[in-house]
């Protein structure tokens, strides 16, 4: 355990994360001094900091450093001065240098593109991310590349005067050692699917009234796993989508096929009727072993299969999500994936680090086991970056998590033409989007700029109950009368 002690609380999550981000193996706990008994153990140091009217003053092991603040009346000038000093200091600790630097964030691109819309130059944008989160000039390359590509992806979007709708479908064939996503065992619920489709039409129902003035841009169907439900019952949740919903002027229209063990000519064929433009088809790793260890029951045989009769349907934009950093994979297993995904040549490539969520199973694996055989690193990164280049993807899309596995990062990849929409709306949030479903969140983008959300409970006997309380919730965030 590695404690941090403040004088108040201020700014604790970002605390948190970037003293976890260099130390990953330990539990980290930031609280307010006199409040708790706690003390580093093992060799870790103790840490401690004093927030003052013009200065922070930080201690690690003894070692004192204060910086003063240029402009204490400004929260985000004192949050990055803060973050400075204490990733300063723990980098001279440690020995390490962190490739996002003291950038905790989850979004990086998101910073590119605001110097971008200001004016600022190249060199201008790429210095302030070194010298204001000492950030490599690889990773600042990237969340710029990025973000110049989102802004012209983006440039037909319909932002005040437009919407995307995301659909949660909450269940799975198995749940997965790493996920930590609202779901529940298809095997245990079918009886229930169509009490859920149910409780799912009427928040469509109110989404339509509440923008009946706006133009559907993007619409994602998420879950779980979407394929898990039947051919009819796909057959009635999209067909009562677009009977719901102008989908003329709907740019991207995806569902994520993701579990190969889910996947049949008949869901395809339904989905092609829809006018579904994208799919996912989601191995996140080809080699069979980490998948029987992860619990992903289909083979690897059967992703190829999957992917093959997805092509044969007419599917022509198809997304394949990988994990880097799962349990035993190291560069030749990565390097594997990388080659066997390259013969099925996706239209998109998703590739995540391993982030390790309190609320998934993976957490109890790391506490029997050790981060030991957890192996993301950089050169894992860029061999899959490497390889994307090669198949002719382009990155277009980029987000971070907490207690993602060698502070890291996502990126997507993606030919010309085939960029997941919906995937930098959600990152850019510069669009309201709608989202039905038990476990999911609505994020409301008013016109000054401001960001509201609302969430689903996440509990599907709860959501079933109160399914009349999750549309109140949106009514609310929208300021709508009822």
């Amino acid at each position: 355990m590695l404690a941090v002690t403040l004088n108040e609380l201020r700014f604790e999550y970002d605390i948190h994360s970037l003293v976890k981000a260099f130390y990953p193996a330990e539990t980290v706990k930031v609280f307010k001094e006199g409040t708790k008994d706690l003390a580093s153990d093992g060799d870790n140091p103790e840490i401690s900091v004093d927030f003052e009217a013009d200065r922070i003053r930080i201690r690690v092991d003894g070692q004192e450093e204060e910086t003063l603040l240029s402009r204490p009346e400004e929260k985000n000038v004192v949050k990055n001065e803060l973050k400075q000093l204490l990733y300063r200091m723990l980098s001279a600790k440690t020995g390490k240098l962190l490739p996002w630097g003291s950038l905790t964030g989850i979004r990086p691109a998101k910073i590119a593109m605001q110097h971008l819309e200001e004016g600022k130059s190249r060199e201008e944008i790429l210095s302030y991310m070194e010298e204001t989160y000492f950030c490599s000039r690889e990773k600042a390359e990237l969340a710029l590349g990025i973000a110049c590509r989102e802004r012209e992806i983006l440039k037909d979007i319909h932002y005040e005067k437009g919407y995307s709708l995301y659909v949660g479908i909450p269940f799975c064939p198995t749940t997965c050692l790493y996920c930590s996503f609202t779901s529940f065992p298809i095997s245990a619920w079918r009886a229930r699917v169509e009490e859920y489709l149910t409780a799912m039409e009427k928040e469509m129902d109110f989404v339509r009234e509440a923008f009946r003035d706006k133009v559907l841009d993007s619409v994602y169907i998420g879950g779980g796993t979407p394929t898990t439900l039947e051919p009819d019952q796909l057959e009635r949740l999209l067909s009562r989508l677009r009977n719901t919903f102008d989908f003329s002027q709907v740019k991207e229209f995806t569902v994520e096929a993701g579990r190969a063990d889910s996947i049949t000519a008949d869901k395809l064929r339904v989905l092609k009727k829809y006018g579904v433009t994208r799919i996912s088809v989601n191995p996140q790793t080809m080699n069979q072993k980490t998948l029987d260890l992860i619990g992903r029951r289909a083979t690897v045989e059967q992703v190829k299969e999957a992917f093959s009769l997805a092509r044969r349907e007419g599917f022509d934009n198809i997304n394949m999500d990988l994990i880097l950093g799962l349990p035993g994979e190291d560069i030749p297993e990565v390097s594997h994936t990388m080659e066997e995904i390259r013969k099925l040549s996706p239209d998109s490539l998703t590739v995540h680090s391993l982030a390790v969520k309190k609320a998934s199973r993976m957490m109890q694996w790391i506490e029997k086991n050790g981060l030991e055989l957890l192996h993301n690193t950089e050169e894992t990164v860029q061999l899959a970056a490497r390889t994307a280049a090669e198949m002719n993807l382009h990155p277009y899309y980029l987000y971070r998590q907490k207690n993602m596995t060698g502070n890291l990062e996502n990126v997507g990849y993606a030919r010309e033409g085939c960029y997941g929409l919906y995937n930098i709306l959600i990152m850019e949030e510069k669009q309201s989007i709608m989202a039905i479903g038990a476990g999911t969140i609505s994020k409301a983008v008013h016109p000054d700029g401001r960001i509201e959300r609302c969430e689903n409970v996440k509990e599907l006997p709860l959501y079933l109950e109160k399914i009349d309380e999750m549309i109140e919730r949106k009514r609310r965030l929208l300021g709508l009368e009822a």
